[in-house]
């Protein structure tokens, strides 16, 4: 069951008639999974891709290699860089990309430790980026990493 704050993004979103999209490493594909849970689904959620390994951000989305290797895979660098090229790939309104660190492993450091998560919007014509410090296990991360896309598109669409 999706939590309150994606209920009332899906909500949202319907009654203005917006669509989104998401490209997801972080989150590896919960964070579409939990909109399409809402009972406005069919009307708002495009689709999504999961790039978790960096890998794929090159091959499927081509991010610069150069990008990745001098920002990191989970970088408010990147993570922009994926909202702006999903646009080309699932026609939306609203395109939400989400990188960052759930567990030990990634590029973590004292500056980015794990919980760091990215996010960046393009929607009504602005580019909108957020970087948030969680905690609490995996799990914990990716649903608080949710509940903070959902309000940030409530922030960004027009009322």
């Amino acid at each position: 069951m999706p939590s309150q704050i994606v209920t009332e993004c899906s909500h949202a979103l319907a009654a203005k008639g917006l669509t989104v999209a998401f490209v997801e490493s972080a989150p590896a594909g919960r964070l579409s999974a939990e909109f399409s849970l809402c009972s406005e689904s069919g009307k708002i959620l495009k689709g999504g891709l999961v790039c978790y390994d960096a890998s794929l951000k090159t091959d499927i989305l081509k991010v610069p290699k150069k990008m990745i290797e001098r920002f990191t895979p989970e970088s408010a660098e990147v993570t922009q860089e994926l909202a702006e090229r999903l646009q080309t790939f699932i026609p939306a309104d609203i395109h939400v990309a989400v990188t960052g660190l759930t567990t030990p492993g990634g590029s973590e450091s004292p500056e980015k430790p794990v919980g760091t998560i990215f996010i960046h919007a393009c929607l009504n014509g602005k580019s909108v980026a957020v970087r948030e410090q969680f905690s609490g296990g995996p799990e914990e991360v990716v649903l608080q990493s949710i509940d903070r896309v959902a309000k940030l598109i409530l922030d960004e669409i027009p009322n």
